[in-house]
């Protein structure tokens, strides 16, 4: 994929209207979902679920593409036809998670640094055999006393760059996800700082790696109150504050921001996205790359119960249209009780 391709698929990626559903949880972290709806996580399990939501009617018109797992990216439906395939054929865009988890920074104590560089050149070449066509690599920033560190920070930036410039050389769109954590009881101004240095460094980093930016996609947190926050910011504050700070320090040349829900929940994360829209128009396209706040009401829906499916299914298709109206800031509550 040379990099006219790259550029169309990151534009395809945050067409107007739609989308990212990250389906990437790793096994532990499924594990933890199942057990919260009390199914047990095997691989049978995963793999109907996954059916499920990937083979959902109608959802082609909001969601562009969807993150794997490694696991899930080498799965088939039911019927042996690949997951990448099943997904490829609807229009939308299979891509992979590539990094190998977020593990404590050595000498500073409360930071994690993100892995999965080592082998990822070889591990890129596969994936994209697979049929992967974007990756994505997390990393994540904690807000504290005295913290996120400047070592941390452009420890994670430089990772993040290198990956970058790795899944570009492969043909595959990189998106960098840089998340300043919720966890805390930080307010809007503290989350603005660590974010506005966090995203500061991404870029220098980048542009030093030489990552074509027109060839690539950001996913950030918004900028948010800490869930521990006694005063949570309004849905107009967060939309406001977030846009404005991305106009500074986000160049216009990223095609998008597909912005993760993080703790948020699906109302919330939907409302946001909104707002932020309603705005006005951006140099990026403003979009969705959610995994808890797509899935969570359909995994409860589901339950594991097969007589379920279809109604699991039209419940992810409304979460699905709702965001897809949040685009283009015409999303309302009243949208949640309409049928699909």
């Amino acid at each position: 994929m040379d990099n006219a391709d790259l550029k169309a698929t990151a534009r395809s990626l945050v067409a107007k209207g739609k989308g990212i559903l990250a389906a990437d949880e790793s096994t532990p972290t499924i594990k933890k979902r199942f057990d919260a709806i009390q199914v047990e996580s095997t691989a049978a399990n995963r793999q109907a679920y996954r059916e499920l939501l990937f083979s959902a009617p109608g959802i082609e018109a909001f969601i562009s593409g969807v993150i794997l797992f490694d696991e899930t990216l080498r799965q088939t439906a039911a019927d042996g036809t690949p997951f990448t395939r099943v997904l490829a054929d609807r229009g939308i865009i299979p891509g992979i998670k590539v990094d190998r988890g977020a593990k404590p920074m050595a000498g500073f104590p409360g930071e994690k640094i993100t892995e999965g560089l080592d082998g990822l050149r070889e591990r890129l070449e596969e994936y994209r055999q697979l049929g992967a066509r974007f990756a994505k690599w997390r990393a994540v920033i904690t807000i504290a006393h005295t913290l996120p560190s400047r070592a941390n920070i452009e420890a994670n930036a430089h990772a993040l760059a290198r990956y970058a410039a790795l899944c570009q050389e492969a043909g595959l769109v990189p998106i960098v996800e840089p998340e300043v954590l919720m966890d805390g009881d930080h307010d809007l101004a503290r989350c603005e700082t660590a974010t506005a240095r966090t995203l500061q460094a991404v870029f220098d980093a980048l542009f030093h790696q030489r990552v074509d930016l027109e060839g690539m996609l950001l996913k950030p947190n918004m900028v948010i109150s800490g869930l521990d926050c006694p005063q949570q910011a309004d849905v107009e504050s967060v939309a406001t504050r977030t846009v404005n700070l991305f106009g500074k320090v986000v160049p216009a040349a990223v095609p998008g921001i597909v912005f993760l829900s993080g703790g948020q929940s699906s109302l919330v994360a939907t409302a946001h996205l909104n707002a932020m829209n309603a705005i006005g128009r951006q140099p990026w396209e403003l979009s969705f790359s959610y995994g808890r706040a797509l899935q969570e009401d359909t995994l409860k829906t589901w339950g594991g119960d097969t007589a379920r499916v279809a109604e699991a299914q039209n419940v992810f298709l409304l979460r699905s249209k709702c965001n897809g109206a949040a685009r283009y800031g015409e999303y309302n509550a009243a949208m949640e009780n309409t049928a699909t």
